[in-house]
């Protein structure tokens, strides 16, 4: 696709995504700083895991995303018993009625979509959350020794329920880390409550419009990869990831007595690309520091791990990383 063609296709995003944010409102109060990075994370080729107490309409702000994109949407509730046929799909048994020869068939499971809700994903053993981390990363599942490609746009959205932990299998950290981001839903503020039980209890169901489609969804995917990011942006993003290093020269000194392990240089790939895609979603084909700040906390919140000295301080990982924008604030200017 030619330079122009790229650029005017961002220049348009700016209208797409603000029409995105229109539709979607028509059914979800608030919450826009999370769609943002929902598209964010989409864009940039990534998946998200959604942390949130029940009620606070996970489900339904994914399945209002995906109408709105008009990418297909599966929910897969993640449970003790779920196994990976569940999600992958299996292999049955066929009979040709015409000849009476058996043969096997393979019937697509639930992660043949374009947007996957990961219903609590740590209710179930590894052995299946493994299943889906393999679709997440290969963008294919294989089952009977044969190998079946996902179709694209493919994006995993894993919730975790923070309350609930008897009888959970919490994602290890080599898991956790292929997720771009780590989002937090919060409650809504008295004034989004009132209008969520405003429309909740009428009769009135709001129906949103399609905004963009899957080969838009797919070029925009291609077209975060060719903007280019100047070298001291890259420098930037890579000197934040250094900087939750505890052994790092540059790592501030609250990082070292806090912080057990730091973000590999995946995190410094994400903030990359998520700062790329904040500049589409903006319309703009260049990345600015701003993009960079902004997608910090998402992409670091789950990659550091603090050690008995956070713990006995009451310090929790949001409180570092507010200490450590205004580290790289510093280094900005």
């Amino acid at each position: 696709m030619p330079e122009k063609d790229e650029i005017k296709i961002v220049e348009s995003m700016k209208d797409a995504h603000s029409k995105i944010l229109t539709e979607i409102s028509k059914v979800i109060v608030g919450q826009q700083e999370i769609v943002d990075k929902l598209l964010i994370a989409l864009f940039a080729h990534g998946h998200s895991i959604i942390i949130g107490v029940p009620g606070l309409a996970k489900t339904l702000l994914i399945n209002t995303l995906s109408h709105v994109l008009d990418l297909k949407f599966q929910r897969i509730q993640f449970t003790p018993d779920l196994m990976p046929a569940d999600i992958t799909g299996t292999d049955i048994i066929e009979e040709d009625k015409s000849t009476g020869k058996r043969a096997f068939k393979f019937v697509k499971g639930p992660v043949f979509a374009n947007i996957i809700l990961a219903d609590e994903i740590n209710r179930t053993p590894p052995k299946t959350q493994a299943a889906l981390l393999q679709a997440m990363q290969e963008y294919e599942v294989t089952a009977g020794g044969k190998t079946y490609k996902l179709k694209e746009p493919f994006f995993v959205l894993a919730t975790q329920n923070p309350i609930e932990q008897e009888g959970t299998y919490p994602l290890p950290e080599a898991q956790l880390d292929r997720f771009m981001f780590s989002l937090n839903i919060t409650y809504p503020d008295f004034r989004d409550e009132v209008e969520i039980v405003r429309n909740t209890t009428s009769a009135y169901q709001a129906k949103p419009a399609k905004v963009l489609k899957a080969k838009e969804v797919l070029d925009l995917q291609k077209i975060v990869r060719n903007i280019p990011v100047a070298d001291h942006l890259i420098e930037l993003a890579v000197k934040i990831s250094r900087m939750t290093r505890p052994p790092d020269d540059i790592s501030p000194k609250f990082i070292k007595d806090w912080i057990e392990w730091g973000a590999g240089p995946r995190a410094s790939q994400y903030i990359t690309l998520g700062a790329k895609a904040n500049a589409i979603i903006n319309g703009r084909y260049f990345v600015t520091s701003e993009d960079i700040m902004k997608v910090v906390r998402p992409v670091l919140r789950h990659r550091i791990i603090t050690n008995f000295n956070a713990e006995a301080d009451g310090v929790d990982i949001e409180i570092i990383i507010d200490k450590l924008l205004i580290e790289v604030e510093k280094l900005i200017k």
